[in-house]
């Protein structure tokens, strides 16, 4: 047998990466003739000729972050220079911004700064950027796997346009696959794809390109040397290579906020043991444990609330613990906060009560501050009648008193509407004779 044709070689999915925005598969909605993309991909002869918008790339992993902005920079013609959140520190920018504005103002020479899982980086490090996207040194391209209105400071999310990546389609990811078998930088033609087998590969890569090409390249070596070239890869072939490839995602192609939202509804609707399953699907595809501990927060104050005010702190507390321990125990207080999060009583009024009020104030529907309500605390306050007229409610015996906190129609609105749920059963008998004695201060 000949030596293989795989010793030596970088990995297919590296091989294969696309060398200029033409040859990109997929994310078709952000790359649509004169888009942000394709302007700074365009070809220019010198840096600071072209555009210089700085973009935010969020989507899933293996769609194409790291891709868009190598292709960009060949495209172009620009210098491109990686920096990974979590290798590069406050001094690694300072440096590259250093750097970019020499090259800028001394030789005309435009820089790409491409920055991956941005998301990890704190405020510090990101103001480090500023100076650099602000003066035009560096068009930054940045990657994160994370909402960046969570993630990323204010004054780059303003100053950079936001583009959002999918998980590519089937067809997407069979172009890849049927790409990289004929391509001469992949499998150069030696090997042969059925199409029941390529569409299996691409439903299991779960709309992850890179996970896709990762299959193909262990299938291939499997297949390699059995029979005669072209050598065919199997049903055998392509089941042995799934345990070798890197598994992000379910093994039943679901996409990445699939899972998450199926987490999300089970717990919502009280299934432990399905909360539970996609919690592990998420822990085994490497999903961030910080995400799912921030869900987890976000659901005990949604949907579990004041049915059970203890939820919100126990899930806060395995928030923290992940973050103290780490994974793999990490994953021990995320499954009790899941399970109790999920068997826990439901409530969304403090939710819906919130948006409630929301929607008044973005209506206009605000209304002054009584007078007896305003601050007294300061000179001039008395005369002008602040706090004049206020009862102090602890002056009752029942600490409640009939009394105006909003002004005009506003003083009957009912944004709280109680559950007989729970612990919330208490406040639903509470809070009617509450505001019964309140507002009868209009009789």
């Amino acid at each position: 047998m000949t030596d293989s044709m795989f010793e030596g070689l970088a990995p297919l999915a590296t091989r294969m990466r696309p060398r200029t925005i033409d040859e990109v598969v997929g994310q078709s909605n952000i790359l649509k003739p004169g888009g942000p993309l394709r302007k700074l991909a365009e070809p220019v002869s010198s840096g600071i000729s072209g555009s210089t918008t700085s973009v935010l790339l969020w989507g899933p992993p293996g769609t194409g972050k790291t891709t868009l902005a190598r292709a960009v920079a060949t495209s172009s013609g620009r210098r491109i220079v990686e920096l990974s959140a979590i290798t590069a520190g406050v001094k690694d920018v300072r440096d590259a911004m250093e750097a970019a504005r020499r090259d800028h103002e001394s030789y005309g020479v435009g820089t790409i700064l491409f920055l991956d899982e941005i998301h990890r980086f704190s405020k510090a490090q990101q103001d480090a950027l500023l100076p650099g996207v602000e003066n035009g040194w560096v068009t930054l391209i940045a990657a994160t796997t994370e909402n960046p209105s969570f993630s990323v400071i204010s004054p780059l999310l303003s100053r950079s346009l936001l583009l959002t990546l999918e998980p590519l389609s089937e067809s997407d990811l069979l172009q890849l696959l049927n790409r990289a078998v004929a391509d001469a930088r992949g499998l150069n033609g030696r090997f042969k794809l059925g199409e029941e087998l390529a569409s299996k590969v691409a439903r299991l890569a779960a709309g992850d390109g890179r996970r896709a090409l990762t299959i193909l390249d262990a299938a291939a070596q499997s297949a390699e040397g059995i029979g005669e070239s072209p050598f065919e890869i199997t049903q055998q072939a392509v089941e042995s290579a799934i345990d070798k490839a890197l598994v992000r995602y379910d093994r039943d192609g679901d996409q990445h906020y699939d899972i998450i939202s199926a987490f999300i509804k089970s717990v919502r609707g009280s299934d432990a043991d399905a909360a539970i399953h996609y919690l592990a699907r998420m822990i085994e595809g490497g999903e961030d444990p910080r995400f799912i501990a921030r869900r987890l927060i976000i659901l005990a104050a949604e949907d579990i609330g004041l049915a059970d005010p203890q939820a919100l702190p126990l899930a806060v507390a395995a928030a923290e613990s992940v973050a103290l321990i780490g994974m793999p125990e990490g994953r021990i207080p995320l499954a009790e906060a899941t399970i109790y999060l999920a068997l826990a009583p439901k409530s969304n009024s403090a939710y819906l009560a919130i948006n409630l009020a929301l929607d008044d104030v973005r209506g206009g529907r605000s209304g002054a501050v009584p007078k007896h309500l305003r601050s007294s605390n300061y000179p001039g306050a008395a005369k002008l009648g602040n706090g004049k007229g206020y009862q102090y409610p602890h002056d009752d015996s029942r600490a409640v008193l009939p009394q105006q906190y909003l002004d005009g129609d506003l003083d009957m609105v009912e944004y709280y509407q109680p559950k007989d749920i729970g612990a919330e059963r208490e406040l639903a008998e509470r809070w009617p004779k509450l505001r019964s004695i309140i507002r009868s201060f209009r009789r």
